[in-house]
């Protein structure tokens, strides 16, 4: 199919899809394969895995009706941040966060022992704080630094915008509210991601999928809707969720934003394991994961958190990183945010060990660890609940 056709393509499916969810697309750029659009449509279809209400067989069959559960949905070049160039269409330099600024606590908060393989650590662990601005104070402490890998092959201090990432435009989580571009902005070297009342928000994709490797990114998320997620996550550079797996390494779904939950998805029934860790989630903290052949290994501000040694469930093939603002709706008009300072990602071999020698955390190959945790507490139980399906990315 040529360009034009299908941008055509890319445009029917978009109203159709949008008719069904509700919302208003956005045109399809001529004479280009309208990567945002297709990047979120596989992104919608994998978080509508398990929803069987009309509403999500609605979307499911427009979202299949055009192909995007079909392999090569997304072109490579939509995934290439090699060419210097933003594929997803979002602004590629600075520009003014115009619908607000965060909290601007001061407080550097304590230092915390974060656990060592445990699924629960109870850790309170703020690497920096941050000032009036919301800028980092500092890098703070990080996995990197503290295990010794070495120069990263890839990092983004956000310095030139958005340039190398592919932004998500379309319909939102799960066909919730709208991903748009425009809700994702860098100023001062900070990338802000703000969420509307109405569930306007943004997710973008860093490309480069890589088979086993390490990432770390130094994330806040100021308090605000209880409908609103923010995560770091590695997604299958095939987009082929579930069977290509899901590691969500940091979700801050607790409204209070005092503790931030792991998940990794697994097999083509989209099974998971789960790991929580406490921290102050407003303030600067550092996330890292490691994958290698032995298993992954997650980190908080240099220290090791939570683990799982069972290769059984890792990824099949390449990831690649994203970071999303996700709306779950919950009857409110309540504004979310998230920032980023900066992420990194290193390449490792077939032959690579982990960082660390310590066991697996408990639960970390334990199916009932998390069953419902997520679709529980998204879905109105923010109080309880201690298992559960997780998002989908």
């Amino acid at each position: 199919m040529g360009p034009n056709l299908l941008a055509s393509a890319s445009l029917a499916a978009a109203t159709t899809l949008a008719a069904a969810a509700g919302t208003t697309p956005a045109a399809a750029p001529a004479g280009d394969v309208s990567c945002p659009w297709r990047i979120t449509s596989v992104h919608v279809l994998a978080e509508l895995t398990g929803d069987d209400s009309p509403r999500a067989q609605e979307l499911r069959e427009a979202l299949v009706g055009v192909g995007a559960n079909e392999p090569g949905f997304v072109p490579t070049q939509c995934l290439d941040s090699s060419a210097g160039e933003n594929p997803g269409g979002g602004q590629s330099g600075d520009q003014d966060d115009s619908s607000g600024e965060p909290d601007s606590d001061q407080d550097t908060g304590q230092d915390g022992d974060a656990g060592s393989g445990q699924n629960n650590s109870g850790g309170q662990n703020n690497s920096g704080g941050q000032d009036s601005q919301g800028q980092s104070g500092g890098q703070g402490a990080t996995a990197s630094e503290a295990f010794d890998w070495g120069e990263p092959s890839k990092v983004d201090d956000f310095e030139n915008g958005l340039e190398g990432w592919s932004l998500y435009d379309g319909p939102g989580h799960a066909g919730n509210g709208t991903r748009s571009p425009d809700a994702a902005s860098v100023q001062d070297g900070i990338l802000t991601i703000n969420g509307s009342g109405d569930g306007t928000t943004a997710g973008m994709a860093w490309g480069d999928g890589q088979q086993y490797g390490r990432w770390e990114g130094r994330v806040r998320a100021p308090k605000g809707s209880p409908s609103y997620n923010a995560l770091l996550l590695l997604w299958p550079t095939e987009e082929n969720f579930p069977v290509g797996g899901e590691i969500d390494f940091m979700e801050i779904m607790d409204e209070s934003r005092e503790k931030v939950e792991l998940f990794l998805h697994y097999g083509a029934d989209n099974s998971q394991v789960h790991g929580e860790v406490e921290a102050d989630a407003t303030q600067w903290n550092n996330w890292a994961v490691e994958w290698t052949p032995q298993g992954v290994t997650a980190f908080l501000n240099g220290e090791q958190w939570w683990k799982t040694t069972d290769t059984s469930i890792l990824p099949p093939g390449p990831m690649h990183l994203c970071i999303q603002l996700d709306w779950f709706p919950q009857g409110d008009s309540e504004t979310g945010q998230m920032q980023v300072d900066w992420v990194k990602q290193w390449s490792l071999g077939e032959n690579a060990e982990s960082s660390t020698d310590s066991q697996a955390s408990e639960g970390s190959t334990d199916s009932d660890s998390s069953t419902t945790i997520t679709d529980e507490v998204n879905n109105g139980d923010r109080d309880g609940g201690s298992e559960g399906e997780s998002d989908g990315g």
